[in-house]
């Protein structure tokens, strides 16, 4: 649906008590839109901050709450037959490099066989757009600076970056055979208010006001595209109004990874002004008024030691820009954190993924 005019078929955003899927979400039923959301609500980290997610969105108007895996074939099969939603926004999935390299069976089912589903869905009853979430760690051993969605990117460094690649392959796949338009976004190192514990800044957070130290990997010496959460799913709604079409330029002499004969789209989503790793620290250190102790340490495996994304596609084809600096976006988090915890400490996240 392009704008914010109401529609009877609603949207259905996966993943909606996650952190991405939560935002946009929120921003989707602010515009007047109908959503589904859909989540397992698994206890990859606290389910209460997945639940309280929830409860903020199951109070706005518009909303409606399926608890559902996307591996439940049969299932997902039901619910598009029952609410044939009009577009779709593919957000859940098992996210975190780290965890991939313990765990990988969990991401075939989640990212591989729950995206198969959706897809199957969308076919088979007349879905108009499925935006898909993809990542920055799809780049993996490209050092090629800034990251374009042109080049190519068969060498990743993670189990989940081999995943959300292999999501991309799916959903050329189905716009190919069956015409299905797909837009896939890639997106880098999100944070911001409700984010996810596992990720670096949410850990920082936590140690610095526990007087613990943090650990700080590659000494330091990594650069991120850190993204805004706003920025991210002002993205999405943008992508998602802009339903990919066929590149009549494009050629299987020269193929264009980013675009096809098929209604496909790759799209990067970032904020396309890398930060050094210690600044976002001295960001942190300054919202919070006390200096972190830091355990310098060597590179992660299946990490990367910078990100950097050309988000220029997604300017000139969606009209849309990343803009919001760490400055603003660390200080908006630490007042959410602030508050959200005023008088409970956060549980012990698993793994921590600087992204």
């Amino acid at each position: 649906m392009a704008g914010s005019e109401p529609c009877a078929r609603p949207i259905l955003v996966t993943g909606a008590a996650g952190f991405i899927g939560y935002h946009t979400a929120r921003a989707l039923l602010a515009r007047g839109d109908a959503v589904i959301g859909l989540d397992n609500l698994n206890d990859y980290y606290d389910p209460r901050l997945k639940q309280a997610r929830l409860a903020r969105l199951q109070q706005l108007p518009g909303f409606r709450f399926l608890r559902l895996d996307l591996v439940d074939r049969a299932g997902m099969d039901a619910l598009f037959a029952r609410e044939r939603p009009r577009r779709v926004v593919h957000l859940a999935a098992q996210a975190g490099v780290r965890y991939s390299i313990q765990n990988p069976h969990v991401y075939v089912d989640s990212n591989v066989t729950g995206t198969l589903h959706v897809l199957e869905g969308c076919r088979h009853h007349g879905v108009e757009h499925l935006v898909f979430a993809s990542t920055s760690s799809v780049y993996g051993a490209n050092t090629k600076m800034p990251f374009s969605v042109h080049q190519n990117v068969d060498h990743p460094l993670s189990f989940y970056a081999a995943t959300k690649k292999a999501n991309e392959l799916m959903a050329h796949t189905y716009a190919a055979l069956y015409g299905l338009p797909v837009t896939g976004l890639r997106f880098f190192t999100v944070y911001g208010p409700w984010g996810r514990p596992d990720m670096a800044l949410f850990l920082f957070t936590r140690n610095i006001l526990a007087g613990r130290p943090i650990d700080v990997f590659n000494y330091g010496h990594h650069r991120r595209d850190f993204t805004y959460i706003d920025d991210i799913a002002g993205g999405v709604i943008a992508a998602l109004d802009h339903v990919a079409a066929p590149d009549p330029a494009w050629s299987g002499d020269a193929p264009d990874p980013a675009t096809s004969r098929a209604p496909y789209r790759l799209y990067n989503i970032g904020n396309n002004r890398p930060v050094e790793l210690m600044h976002y620290i001295a960001v942190l250190e300054d919202c919070l008024g006390r200096k972190a102790e830091m355990n310098l340490l060597p590179l992660q495996t299946g990490d990367v030691p910078d990100t950097w994304a050309d988000a220029e596609d997604l300017v000139r084809d969606v009209g849309y820009r990343p803009a919001t600096p760490v400055e603003e976006g660390v200080r908006r988090f630490v007042d959410w954190y602030l508050e959200y915890y005023r008088d409970e400490a956060p549980a012990e996240p698993r793994v921590t993924n600087l992204g």
